[in-house]
């Protein structure tokens, strides 16, 4: 066989191997726990609705395949809750009525199953598992004979709706975001502006545009859209960047504090040199976590739920220095925030700060900390890098 058509071969090949980027196993576990936990409530709901109804017919199958996507891709359009209720529900619909209309199974099956898809599109709740809701119903005559239109209601409705209402909760505790928020929400600061990287310029209309010529409408949301265009606008021009790096740009004369520097001292400092970063350190400037000025004012927040108290008197407790126990840094440092090297490339640097959750990176060698790239630094180094390319342009 020629190289060529080994080539050939080998590229058609690829078609059937996995077209899903690979996925930490601590995601694939938080979906695979979530999707057990909805089915126990699922079970614990439909048993007490239908306790006469064999468990096969309650807890059915779909609500199996409606789990994955909530759980797994709860970014997915076909995952967002009208998707799921309205979709499941007037599938079931469907196959209920056609299982009362037509004697023949093979065809209440061919019937439902196509009826419900052409419903669901135009009602906008495409969802996949519907499908099987509706072939479910059409095909099972204990269903039609026991519960008739009912099931639409329960166990479709009602199940479909603990569905959701689990997957929010869920979202919430594992720090995810399900419903996704919808394009022109409200952003992460609770205000109109939507996130850094979704500021392209592009309406609604025109991104909607897109997906519908590219017959995307179904895989991608439009606000998803936006964040893909804009982390990709981001990434090309850390492409045309100078080869600059971390070391070139970032702070290395630096306060640090131990982890048990109390957090008045650390009020202290911040109003002194007027920082909105401490990083953590100890035995020479090994590196713990970062504090950010954010986590003063969250910890004293979560102080006035907890006590029942207002927000001033929770500070001020938190900020007394003669406290037996006082609030020290390792108490509200971050430890999970983005981490560069000195040979870290500007660009790299570009996503880390521009998406709003950090204000500054560390710079790391060997778990010890050289240095730190605010976005002050960043900024500074960018309009440098700008006049540059004018004088030269102009020149």
């Amino acid at each position: 066989m020629s190289p060529r058509k080994v080539s050939r071969l080998q590229h058609a090949m690829r078609a059937f191997g996995p077209a899903i980027a690979t996925v930490p196993p601590r995601e694939a576990l938080r979906a695979g726990l979530g999707a057990l936990l909805v089915l126990g409530v699922l079970g614990l709901v439909t048993r007490l609705a239908h306790a006469d109804l064999h468990p096969g017919l309650a807890l059915i199958a779909p609500f199996g395949a409606s789990a994955v996507l909530i759980f797994a891709v709860p970014n997915s359009p076909l995952a967002q809750p009208w998707s799921v209720i309205v979709g499941n529900t007037s599938a079931a619909m469907i196959g209920i009525a056609v299982h009362l209309s037509v004697t023949d199974p093979t065809l209440r099956v061919m019937l439902a199953v196509g009826a419900a898809v052409v419903l669901m599109i135009l009602l906008r709740a495409v969802h996949p598992p519907a499908g099987a809701v509706a072939m479910t119903a059409a095909a099972s005559p204990e269903l039609a004979q026991q519960l008739g239109l009912g099931f639409a209601l329960s166990p479709v409705a009602i199940g479909s709706v603990c569905l959701v209402l689990t997957g929010i909760a869920y979202a919430a505790v594992t720090g995810r975001r399900y419903p996704f928020r919808q394009f022109e929400g409200d952003g992460p600061s609770a205000t109109a502006d939507p996130p850094p990287l979704e500021r392209l310029g592009l309406t609604e209309a025109e991104l909607t545009d897109i997906l519908q010529r590219y017959r995307q409408s179904l895989n991608l949301g439009i606000e998803d859209l936006a964040r893909l265009i804009g982390a990709a606008e981001l990434q090309a021009a850390s492409h045309r960047t100078d080869p600059l790096a971390a070391a070139d740009i970032m702070s290395s004369h630096l306060v640090t504090v131990h982890p048990d520097t109390p957090v008045a001292e650390i009020a202290d400092l911040f109003r002194r040199h007027g920082f909105t970063t401490l990083p953590v350190v100890q035995d020479g400037d090994k590196f713990l976590g970062v504090i950010f000025q954010l986590h003063l004012i969250r910890r004293a927040r979560e102080d006035a739920l907890r006590l029942e108290r207002g927000f001033g008197a929770a500070m001020a407790r938190m900020l007394d220095r003669d406290r037996t126990a006082p609030v020290r840094a390792a108490d509200i440092m971050s430890v999970a925030g983005p981490r560069a090297t000195p040979d870290t490339p500007v660009g790299a640097l570009l996503p880390l700060l521009a998406e709003g959750d950090c204000d500054a990176v560390p710079v790391l060698s060997r778990g010890r900390i050289v240095g730190i790239v605010t976005q002050t630094d960043l900024i500074a180094a960018l309009a440098r890098n700008s006049l540059r390319n004018q004088t030269m342009t102009s020149a």
